[in-house]
């Protein structure tokens, strides 16, 4: 379980609480706040795995029981996913981060709706760098209706912030009023380093 102190942007452990670490700081980012119920050690690495690349579905419903244990139920009109490529989604048979907000939603009694598309084809960020990320899903999504009040937006695992900032950029764009960002799990760089408590958020 990822516990506090976190940076209050982008969810990155800090050594104390801060509005924006080294890790955001310095980037627009479309979501008010991220959060992610664990950290994405090798353990949970291979979990992941198992529920995205081997069809252990089952997984999805045991990874949003974990989210609904550590994070408190937010205050949204709607939860939401980041749509797959659909190469990757024909592979898989199904959406791990669709089933994920599916799950999540029906924990916390919270309409659910799939809100976005994919624009076009894009590379598997695996194996990107930061800069080639974030190049990578520039203009990736595209709302498929208008869109109102807070949305959350849900994925399996938050990297770079790269892709969910993508996502709730076409959110925001078509009408959203706040997106916030929940994973099952988050990549950590540099844990408990780079603050930047004087930074006020965007």
């Amino acid at each position: 379980m990822l516990e506090p102190p976190l940076c209050a942007r982008c969810g990155a452990p800090t050594a104390w609480p801060v509005r924006r670490c080294r890790e955001c700081a310095g980037r627009r980012l479309a979501f008010a706040s991220a959060r992610s119920a664990v950290a994405y050690d090798d353990a949970v690495r291979r979990l992941v795995a198992g529920w995205k690349e081997r069809g252990l579905r089952r997984l999805g419903d045991d990874a949003a029981a974990i989210v609904a244990e550590c994070l408190l139920r937010p205050d949204v009109t709607v939860v939401t996913f980041v749509p797959a490529d659909g190469n990757r989604r024909l592979e898989r048979g199904y959406h791990p981060a669709e089933r994920l907000a599916a799950a999540l939603a029906a924990r916390w009694q919270l309409p659910g709706a799939s809100l976005l598309a994919r624009a076009g084809p894009s590379r598997r960020q695996r194996g990107l760098t930061l800069v080639e990320r974030r190049r990578n899903v520039a203009g990736a999504f595209r709302a498929v209706a208008p869109v109102t009040g807070a949305v959350l937006l849900v994925d399996d695992v938050y990297t770079s912030g790269a892709t969910v900032h993508a996502a709730a950029s076409a959110l925001r764009a078509a009408g959203a009023q706040s997106v916030g960002v929940v994973t099952f799990a988050r990549a950590i760089r540099d844990s408990r380093v780079g603050l930047e408590r004087a930074q006020r958020p965007t």
